[in-house]
């Protein structure tokens, strides 16, 4: 068997994984379109379009639904992809609504057509429950099962187990693919538990060069980061995406509200000009069965995480587009979560053209910024004074810059190497993607280090190293 990749080896967006059973036998594991950097080197088009073979494969396994693991979808089926997409129940229940969003975005209005893209990916969904052998193929040949564990990142995502036997050899292979992987403490979500055993891992490493700051006093950061812009009588802008970020914004916001013990917190407006968000909102709302203990905690106390009275939601673009004038020029204290979140696209885009260039206002990361997109310039240049460009206007940054690193979605190098020292049965094999160059060369020395350490023989090798080759056609 072999391992190839479609997208994500050397950066962090893009995620495609094949796992090539046989010559006629794969599974591709997430399909996501390229983002920032990753998405410079030729038209997001031409890059986004499916050249790699797909007649062969068996199944495609999602681990969750951030557009940069499934937004290629269309174009896979383009391309003539015919099988079944697995995912987690709450997955299920949330990639309609983001594979509806980025074909609005990305490929056509047209209701219709829309309507008869998501009946057939809607056609295709078969929802697994966590901890259970699904069997995507037994017969004379090969069987192949995958099971979906709880990875922790976002509601519904998961790490991949894939168990597989050669019927005629008798050889099996057990290859573990971690998807996103979440860190502990994270609001709404359980942590990952590492798998028993693994013979491969293809693992993550967004941040595998770095530490998290304490998770556990991630709140009261949070309320002070906001608390000194409100000190400036402005508003506080967040971009966060959609889904994920969202949610466990509102949740540790209603937390922050509900044990306020100033006036000015118990009426602080939290704004969610987002209707992707809102309606993803009402689908984690739909989902509780998956948040955590202390979440369902605060249900029982009769509190209600994602709904509160301080909370507003912003509909259409005319409500929109009154919001930003009021709060740009009344200074009216409040929150506002808006998607993009790397600023890349979306609502947040019209509040920082309009509030960047006031020193009341501030912008507030809590996420992942990646290379190439306005939230990685304003993180970075905001602090000295420096210009950022949107929409091709170049805007001066003159707002209150603050991040919040608490909440990054993603493991950070100790949760990284955890999951691996943590198995019963650690791999032979560690292949390094979802990273940059310099995060994939701290985390496999690091591996290596405890590797050496343990007494444990193991191989890590960098996702670039096994790139598919795309079979480009002869010119004249």
């Amino acid at each position: 068997m072999k391992i190839l990749h479609h997208g994500a080896a050397s950066g962090v967006t893009g995620s495609c994984h094949r796992l090539q059973i046989a010559p006629d036998r794969a599974l591709l594991i997430d399909c996501g379109i390229f983002q920032g950097q990753d998405a410079e080197r030729l038209d997001s088009l031409e890059q986004h379009k499916v050249r790699f073979p797909v007649e062969d494969v068996l199944a495609l396994v999602v681990t969750h639904v951030h557009i940069d693991h499934i937004g290629r979808l269309p174009y896979l089926l383009a391309a003539g992809y015919t099988g079944p997409i697995l995912c987690s129940v709450p997955s299920a229940r949330l990639l309609p609504l983001v594979i509806e969003d980025a074909l609005k975005v990305g490929f056509t209005r047209d209701r219709m057509l829309i309507e008869r893209f998501l009946a057939e990916v809607q056609g295709r969904l078969v929802a697994l429950d966590y901890k259970t052998w699904h069997t995507v193929l037994d017969d004379e040949r090969h069987r192949v099962r995958v099971k979906l564990q709880r990875a922790g990142h976002i509601l519904g995502s998961a790490y991949v187990e894939v168990d597989t036997l050669d019927k005629p050899s008798g050889e099996r292979q057990r290859t573990v693919f971690s998807g996103d992987l979440g860190a502990p403490h994270a609001p709404l979500l359980p942590a990952p538990q590492p798998p028993y055993r693994a013979d491969v891992l293809v693992l993550e490493s967004t941040y595998g060069d770095r530490l998290h700051e304490d998770r556990r006093h991630r709140r009261e950061r949070l309320k002070a980061a906001i608390d000194r812009a409100l000190a400036n009588g402005g508003t506080v802008i967040v971009p966060a995406f959609s889904v994920g970020r969202t949610q466990e914004l509102l949740y540790e916001l209603e937390g922050l509200i509900h044990n306020a013990q100033s006036e000015r917190w118990r009426e602080l407006e939290i704004i969610v000009d987002s209707p992707l968000a809102a309606r993803f909102t009402e689908v984690y709302r739909e989902l509780k069965p998956w948040w955590d203990a202390e979440a369902h905690q605060r249900l029982r106390s009769g509190r209600h995480p994602l709904s509160f009275e301080n909370l507003y939601t912003v509909e259409g673009h005319e409500a929109h587009e009154r919001t930003v004038e009021y709060l740009a020029d009344s200074g009216r204290p409040a929150v506002v979560i808006a998607a993009s979140g790397m600023a890349s696209g979306g609502r947040v885009v019209n509040y920082l053209k309009r509030m960047l260039g006031d020193e009341r206002h501030c912008v507030l990361f809590t996420g992942y910024q990646a290379q190439g997109t306005p939230g990685r310039d304003i993180q970075r240049y905001g602090p000295k004074g420096g210009w950022v460009e949107l929409d091709g206007q170049r805007i001066d940054i003159r707002a209150r810059i603050e991040t919040v690193n608490g909440y990054s979605a993603h493991a950070d190098q100790c949760d990284l190497l955890n999951f691996v020292r943590r198995m019963r049965h650690p791999p032979k094999e560690v292949r390094l993607v979802h990273g940059d160059a310099h995060a994939q060369a701290a985390l496999k020395a690091k591996l290596l280090e405890w590797a050496a350490g343990a007494g444990h023989e193991i191989s890590v090798t960098l996702g670039a190293e096994h790139l598919y080759e795309e079979k480009l056609p002869e010119t004249a």
